[in-house]
């Protein structure tokens, strides 16, 4: 073992509790003059929040010298901070409380840290590396050099925006035209064959699954898996390893972070947004008698919400919860967002369990919340697409539509509205029931505005999706009724239990032609439905190729071929893949024609909604479960086409009669088939008909005219 060097603080320490991590000093950087944010040297300001220890040391290891051991003799509300002289970039090091001090379990090995079973080392909230050589975690002091050229943030706006939702290992890991040593890798993510497919698709933005620094939680390392997903974060500052190429690894932290960069810039330069799913509900420290990794050794009753008497709060179901009644922790997180759009050119953020981010002092979700506050006042992070997931699972946990300006909701009432029509509806009208009505189809379709008008905000707040990571695949909602979890380990209790989906007669896969087609038209019902409606529109990786994960709606820990996508070419996933490509088309084409401020000013946008017969609806025929057919004529007064959506969500085919319109004094408005969700699209595409007159859309289908 190596005994640890023990150097005591400079009498001249003009160290500085702000900002937070390790920093150059501001002695430092003044003397340095514009060029001080180059490299300016081994001095270093370390400035750590631990309000739940008396004094504080920091453990530190030079590249090529022997560990080093200092206190830091300032501590100013709880930060404790001085200069470190020995500091160089690229230096591992760690926090412990100082000797004196009741030790907690350790988290991590100490061995080649100190020989007397001393403290842990406990990670720099701040850290923008970690380090896991040696068997124990270290944080890592890390340079800002990358060649970013002429990169930059790309701003598209909210209503040209289509979201892909990704991880990145599971996208490439599979694909035959990458060298295997880039499979699964943030360079494999960043090789031309996946950016040309996400190009093609004509998807605007990939929103990547945590990137954050994560560790498997202790059941699941028992059980022989790991977190595939990444929801368990230890590092909110720190890109993860694991997720880089070997070589990178394996030249350091700097080459990780680099390659990541690489990865941004990649996408950037394909004209393709990058949004990072952030996890800073809980942290990987678990319950009470999870490890100490950081926050807990470092001030647990202040980074956690507790109950007044020790015990945790936990509204996220990992154990603990990050306290945000907190303003050090309402701080702690603006610096890592901040940092990860001025450091790395994020582009946005989707919060998961963004409820508990938002629960004041009563533990109660607040629309005023100082977090939100903060967020919006903050000149960068205001700038950047902001997605909550508005739910947790404490009371009150479920907020869409409450999230303030600025922000955008998942709306889960249109994944469960449109998978109830599309497939729980279909499923009991074909067992001889009843299906519900087109009232709420036709709410989320034309963007859930009531739902959204009382935080003040538009109908393009609602990010739209069918499928996510968490649940079936889109091909296993039309393929199974029940969840299929066992490779899980528990015993297939995990896993939500409403899906609403059906198996179209069969469960799982079948060469039953009949069961096969029934299925296809569904998806394309579901995809169709998804890239049609107003609104922000997500897709799940995988989807617009057929993937299944064979009926498991919960493959968090399946880090294997369950879960990554297959790239195998089959006239299914041919179908699926040219189906969705040709939606994402349309969509953009519609939206082309319309003025600038569609859909957002309701008074130039219209929706006018009929019947069947072309005739307006009435509120007997919204509300009646047997008349499952709406035709919805949307535009601009300003627009130079208008699109008619006729949906037939019943049993029959069904001869509508197109709705009699006046456009630009024209009365008999000519309207030209763009789509059908049928087999028969290919002949019927571009056939033409006139307004009032009739049109044939088949049972369980959807026809799109423009005029």
């Amino acid at each position: 073992m190596v005994m640890p060097l023990f150097d005591t603080a400079s009498t001249t320490d003009a160290s500085t509790a702000l900002p937070l991590g390790v920093t150059v000093p501001r002695a430092d950087t003044a003397a340095a003059g514009p060029a001080g944010n180059g490299r300016p040297g081994a001095r270093a300001n370390v400035a750590c929040y631990a309000p739940g220890v008396r004094s504080l040391e920091i453990v530190y290891r030079a590249p090529g010298a022997d560990w080093r051991v200092q206190a830091l003799p300032n501590v100013t509300h709880g930060v404790h901070h001085g200069i470190v002289d020995h500091l160089p970039y690229g230096s591992r090091y760690g926090f412990r409380p100082a000797a004196t001090e009741q030790s907690l379990p350790l988290a991590v090995p100490t061995r080649d840290v100190n020989d007397d079973g001393g403290q842990p080392l406990l990670l720099d909230p701040y850290g923008q590396a970690v380090d896991q050589r040696d068997g124990f975690l270290t944080s890592v002091r890390m340079a800002s050099d990358f060649d970013w050229g002429q990169d930059a943030r790309l701003r598209l706006e909210w209503r040209d925006t289509i979201i892909y939702e990704a991880h990145v290992r599971g996208q490439s890991m599979l694909h035959p035209d990458l060298p295997q040593e880039l499979r699964g890798t943030y360079a494999g993510m960043a090789h031309p064959a996946i950016i040309e497919h996400l190009k093609s698709l004509g998807i605007t933005a990939v929103q990547l699954l945590p990137v954050h620094f994560h560790l498997d939680e202790p059941h699941l390392q028992d059980l022989g898996l790991t977190n595939y997903w990444g929801y368990n974060t230890a590092a909110f500052f720190a890109p993860h390893p694991g997720y880089a190429t070997k070589a990178a690894q394996e030249a350091g932290p700097q080459a990780v972070q680099d390659e990541f960069k690489g990865l941004v810039k990649a996408l950037h330069a394909a004209g393709l947004e990058v949004i990072l799913d952030v996890v800073y509900n809980h942290t990987a420290e678990g319950g009470p008698d999870g490890q100490a990794l950081s926050f807990r050794g470092l001030g647990e009753d202040t980074y956690y919400r507790t109950d007044g008497n020790g015990k945790y709060v936990d509204t996220t179901g990992c154990g603990n919860s990050l306290n945000f009644a907190e303003p050090q922790v309402v701080q702690l997180v603006v610096d890592s967002l901040r940092h990860w759009v001025d450091e790395f050119h994020i582009d946005g953020f989707r919060f998961d369990l963004a409820v508990t981010l938002c629960r004041n002092d009563a533990n109660e979700f607040d629309p005023q919340h100082p977090f939100l506050v903060a967020v919006a006042a903050d000149p960068v992070l205001s700038d950047v697409k902001l997605i909550a997931e508005p739910w947790d699972i404490g009371y009150g946990g479920w907020q869409t539509g409450r999230f303030p300006a600025g922000w955008a909701d998942w709306n889960d009432h249109f994944r469960d509205t449109v998978r109830s029509f599309w497939l729980a509806d279909r499923a009991s009208l074909e067992s001889g029931g009843q299906g519900g009505s087109v009232a709420r189809l036709a709410d989320v379709m034309s963007g859930s505005a009531a739902l959204f008008a009382a935080s003040g905000r538009s109908r393009l707040a609602s990010v739209n999706y069918i499928t996510a990571h968490d649940g079936f695949t889109l091909n296993d909602l039309v393929s199974y009724d029940r969840k299929h979890n066992e490779a899980n380990g528990e015993q297939n209790r995990d896993g939500h239990g409403d899906n609403r989906s059906y198996n179209h007669g069969f469960e799982g896969p079948t060469e039953d032609g009949a069961i096969l087609a029934k299925r296809a038209q569904s998806r394309r019902n579901l995809m169709a439905t998804l890239l049609i409606s107003i609104g922000v529109p997500m897709i799940t990786a995988g989807d617009e190729l057929g993937r299944t994960q064979q009926g498991n709606n919960n493959a968090y820990c399946q880090d294997n071929a369950l879960a990554w996508l297959d790239w195998t070419r089959t006239p299914e996933s041919h179908e699926m893949l040219r189906t969705t490509k040709r939606y994402i088309r349309l969509r953009k084409e519609f939206l082309a024609a319309q003025p600038h401020e569609f859909p957002v000013l309701d008074e130039q946008s219209y929706l006018y909604w009929f019947d069947q017969a072309g005739q307006p609806m009435s509120m007997e025929r919204w509300n009646d479960p047997q008349h499952r057919v709406m035709q919805l004529l949307l535009g601009s007064d300003d627009g130079t086409l208008a699109g008619l959506v006729v949906v037939n969500g019943s049993t029959s085919d069904v001869h509508i009669t197109l709705p009699r319109i006046i456009a630009q004094g024209t009365p008999h408005t000519k309207f030209e088939l763009r789509l059908t969700t049928t087999p028969l699209h290919e002949l019927r595409q571009g056939s033409k008909v006139a307004s009032g007159e009739k049109d044939l859309v088949e049972a369980n289908s959807i026809n799109i005219y423009r005029t």
